[in-house]
């Protein structure tokens, strides 16, 4: 019996009032852990552009690069949704394009999804992916691909612009719909407008699931942790405790021991 998490179960979840838990995974091994955990949904996001590669955005992450990570944690999973991004500028230029690319990480990849940042104004390539087949997730709110557009990493406050945005992505056939960087009112006000699940990131505990980065999530990263995230663990320190220990032994020469030895 496949047990894979599926656009069906996102649905029934919301309806049952069930929340929907979703962490990002950009190699194999963290996503072979997202999935053991029964994680619902693992997000290959473009943030691989910040977190693993270290760049200041996530504006020059490439298509070859996002099918690269997506085909690696599609293939560690047999539980989880794997929802793989559409990179800058994928779903600003001509709606063939946009269908064609994200056709081209659905066959690629093998995930379940793609997500796409927009609202209403991405509501036809939206709906042209939907038509093709290509299940799609809306993210609206903060988005990071608009950073430059938007002035900065700011918490959004039009409500009428993510309503409309909302309203826009549910009717273009969006299954699910991301919402980043809103105040916790305004994300509970779509939730509860929106027949669709809602997934929360910075915007409050009122939307139907909520997403992290699993590197924030876990203490693995460069240092700056957002307001929104809660660090579970401090794997940083950890690891960095790990090595100086076997730099230490290796210049002490009690690594490796006999026992270590063949």
């Amino acid at each position: 019996m496949n047990d894979r998490v599926t656009v069906k179960t996102l649905q029934s979840m919301k309806k049952k009032g069930a929340k929907i838990s979703m962490l990002t995974a950009y190699d194999y091994p963290t996503a072979k852990m997202l999935d053991a955990a029964n994680v619902d949904c693992i997000l290959v996001g473009d943030s691989l552009g910040m977190v693993v590669q270290g760049k200041t955005t996530t504006i020059p992450v490439t298509l070859d690069e996002m099918i690269y990570h997506g085909e690696i944690v599609a293939r560690a999973t047999a539980h989880a949704m794997v929802i793989v991004d559409l990179p800058f500028p994928v779903g600003q230029l001509s709606i063939a394009h946009t269908v064609e690319s994200a056709a081209t990480i659905m066959k690629r990849t093998q995930c379940q999804a793609v997500k796409m940042e927009g609202g209403h104004q991405q509501a036809s390539a939206i709906r042209a992916m939907v038509d093709a087949g290509i299940p799609t997730i809306a993210h609206i709110g903060l988005r990071p691909q608009s950073v430059h557009a938007l002035g900065g990493y700011r918490v959004q406050r039009d409500a009428e612009q993510l309503m409309n945005d909302a309203k826009a992505a549910q009717e273009a056939g969006a299954f699910c719909i991301l919402i980043e960087c809103v105040p916790p009112e305004l994300a509970k006000q779509a939730t509860e407008m929106l027949s669709v699940p809602t997934i929360g990131i910075g915007a409050g505990p009122f939307c139907d699931g909520q997403v992290l980065v699993t590197n924030d999530m876990l203490g693995w990263n460069s240092g700056y942790v957002p307001k929104f995230v809660r660090q579970y663990a401090d794997l940083k320190n950890a690891a960095e405790q790990a090595v100086t220990r076997f730099r230490d032994d290796v210049q002490k020469g009690i690594f490796p021991s006999a026992d270590e030895s063949f």
